[in-house]
């Protein structure tokens, strides 16, 4: 009996190992050096600034005069090119700055391979001090919205105002999670997403963020495995995975006491709907509005809906 199962659990590793070397060959997508992508995926006003030994993808947009900038901050496996609809609203009456984080976009890797919420906030503190930014209007997606508060919990005097899109703060439990996500999370299979990326998961993880899938667009998903394959970015995913610690820190959110929209997708199966609620029960006087119809990423959903509430607030 012993020996059968041992027979049987041999087979069983010998069809995974074929299996695995069968994707990686069928798919196998190399890393792209930036230099390949800057043409298509960084054009004016796109720029790069060096900030201690990073070489950060910028756009900083509108009024130069404005006294207090908005900077806004995407969410994991995202990049700027999420808030392109809002900054083309905003930017006739602000100043307004958005970057890829350290991992993703264009930005790329840090060389200390570290992707904790601690470097993130320190990472946007020094952007504020090298573009000259005493305070600032603070929005951010997902994790870009975990950073946000974080940012202006840590350091009040240099958020004016807080903008939080689906924002990642409580150990919070999805409804469900993209198909790329769970992969990058799941030891022994994260090593292939270093090494292929087949467009159809990278399809279905878009559209499993948004509240109306039919909106993915053939052109999304080629900016999401662009940005993807960006030297160091799929690794750095993984390695963010590892160094999760959801919830940290959430004893915080009570601390903020700043005007603060909440803007959620119902539809959100990733961060679902009733965290928005508890932002909005632990951030005193905060506004919440919640999208019937949108997803995960509402301010790339459905950018015209969602900035208007933006711009009321900012009145």
């Amino acid at each position: 009996m012993l020996k059968r199962s041992m027979q049987f659990i041999g087979i069983l590793l010998l069809a995974l190992i074929f299996f695995m070397i069968v994707l990686v060959a069928t798919t196998w997508a190399p890393d792209q050096p930036l230099a390949n992508l800057k043409q298509k995926w960084a054009p004016a006003p796109s720029a790069f600034i060096n900030l201690h030994g990073l070489n950060v993808h910028i756009r900083d947009q509108g009024i130069a005069s404005d006294p207090v900038p908005i900077i806004l901050i995407h969410g994991t496996s995202s990049s700027l090119h999420t808030w392109e609809g809002w900054t083309d609203v905003l930017k006739t009456q602000h100043r307004v700055i958005s970057m890829d984080l350290p991992g993703f976009g264009l930005t790329g890797p840090n060389v200390q391979d570290d992707y904790s919420n601690q470097v993130y906030v320190r990472f946007i503190i020094e952007l504020m001090d090298q573009l000259g930014i005493q305070r600032c209007i603070l929005g951010g997606n997902s994790l870009g919205g975990e950073i946000a508060w974080q940012v202006a919990a840590s350091r009040p005097d240099r958020v004016e105002k807080l903008i939080l899109v689906d924002a990642a703060g409580y150990a919070f439990i999805p409804e469900s999670i993209p198909l790329g996500f769970r992969i990058a999370r799941t030891p022994v299979l994260n090593k292939l997403v270093e090494l292929t990326l087949p467009r159809d998961m990278m399809e279905k993880s878009v559209r499993n963020v948004y509240g109306n899938p039919e909106k993915v667009t053939a052109e999304l998903v080629d900016r999401y495995i662009a940005t993807t394959l960006r030297a160091g970015n799929r690794h750095a995913l993984v390695r963010r995975f590892s160094q999760l610690d959801a919830g940290a820190g959430s004893d915080k959110i009570k601390s903020l006491h700043l005007p603060t929209l909440i803007i959620w997708g119902a539809k959100d199966k990733l961060i679902p709907v009733k965290y928005a609620q508890e932002f909005h029960r632990d951030i005193p006087g905060s506004q919440l509005q919640i999208f019937d119809q949108l997803g995960h990423v509402p301010q790339e959903e459905d950018p015209a809906a969602t900035i208007k509430v933006v711009q009321d607030f900012l009145r």
